[in-house]
C-alpha cells in the first residue's frame, strides 16, 4: 500500500470537494454524540446492558465511518505512485494508451480526472466526500465507507425516530418541526435552539441513509460484474462473484469489515488487464 503525500491529500480542491467533506467531518461526530448524550439515555438506562452495547456498536460504527474515508484519502491509486512499463507484446502494447494531460502512457482501465490532475488506476469516479478518485488500491474502503455510513444513519434515524416522534411526540409533532426539517437554515438562523439543531441532525441523517443506499444499490451491480462505472455495458473483466469481491477487498475479504487497518493484499497490480472477453 502507498500513502498520498500530505500535500496532495489536502491539497487544493474544487468548493463541492470541500463543502461535502467538511459535512461528513463535521455532521458524523455531531450524529454520535448526539445519540449518545441525548437519545440513548432516553431509550435505556445510561450505563445498563442495552446502553453500552448500543454505545459500543456506535463507536465501531463511526470507526468505520472515519478511518476507511480516511483511507480513502490517504491511499494513493494514481500513476504517480507507480513505475509504469508498457509490455512488449503489440497485443497487450495496444491497450495502453497516450494521455496527454499527464504526457505519458497510461494502462487499461485508468482514466485522467480533471480535479485530481491525474489518471487513476481502474478509475471508478471521483468521490465528493472523500475529495479524491476512487481507483484500484482504495475502492475497498470507499465501499465500507458507504456500507458503514449506510448501516449507521440507519440506526440513527430509527433511535432518532422514536425519541422525536414517540418519547416527545407532544413537542415536536407539530407543523413547526416540518418546517424546521425542510428550511433548517432559516430555521437555525430564525430560531438558533436545541430542538431545530437536533432536527437538522436528524434530517441529515434520512438523507445520509437515502444516499448512501441508492449509490451501495448503483454501484453493487457493477462491483458484482468486476466492472467500473464506464465499464457497465460489458464484462469484459468479469471473474466470477468471488473473484470480483476478492479483486476489490482482497485475499483475507473476510476480516476486511472489521477494520481498514487489517491488511488484504490484492490480486492484481492494477496495471496489467488482459480482456476476458471481447465484449463491449
Amino acid at each position: 500500500m502507498i500513502l498520498r503525500p500530505l500535500s496532495r491529500v489536502f491539497g487544493p480542491r474544487s468548493k463541492g470537494d470541500v463543502a461535502c467533506f467538511l459535512l461528513i467531518a463535521i455532521f458524523v461526530p455531531a450524529t454520535y454524540i448526539f445519540q449518545v448524550t441525548v437519545v440513548l439515555p432516553e431509550l435505556h438506562t445510561v450505563g445498563g446492558f442495552w446502553y453500552t452495547i448500543l454505545w459500543f456498536a456506535g463507536l465501531f460504527l463511526i470507526f468505520n465511518i472515519t478511518s476507511n474515508m480516511l483511507a480513502c484519502m490517504l491511499v494513493d491509486t494514481t500513476i504517480k505512485a507507480h513505475i509504469l512499463k508498457p509490455p512488449l507484446e503489440p497485443e497487450k502494447r495496444r491497450l495502453w494508451r497516450k494521455c496527454d494531460d499527464c504526457q505519458a502512457l497510461v494502462p487499461p482501465r485508468s482514466w485522467h480526472c480533471e480535479t485530481c490532475d491525474v489518471c487513476v488506476l481502474k478509475r471508478d469516479h471521483h468521490c465528493r466526500f472523500t475529495a479524491c478518485c476512487i481507483g484500484h488500491y482504495n475502492y475497498r474502503y470507499f465501499f465500507y465507507f458507504m456500507v458503514y455510513l449506510c448501516i449507521g444513519a440507519l440506526y440513527s434515524s430509527i433511535n432518532a425516530s422514536i425519541y422525536f416522534w414517540y418519547l416527545h411526540a407532544d413537542h415536536y409533532c407539530r407543523l413547526y418541526s416540518l418546517v424546521a426539517m425542510f428550511l433548517p437554515t432559516i430555521s437555525l438562523t430564525v430560531h438558533a435552539s436545541w430542538e431545530n439543531f437536533y432536527l437538522f441532525i436528524y434530517e441529515l441523517n434520512l438523507v445520509a441513509f437515502g444516499m448512501s443506499a441508492l449509490l451501495l444499490i448503483f454501484h453493487s451491480s457493477i462491483f458484482k460484474r468486476g466492472a467500473l462505472v464506464r465499464e457497465r455495458q460489458n464484462r469484459k473483466y468479469d471473474f466470477g462473484l468471488r473473484g470480483n469481491f476478492e479483486m476489490v477487498l482482497g485475499k483475507r475479504m473476510y476480516l476486511t469489515w472489521l477494520s481498514p487497518f487489517i491488511r488484504s493484499d490484492l490480486p492484481h497490480d492494477g496495471i496489467h488487464w488482459s480482456p476476458l472477453s471481447k465484449a463491449e
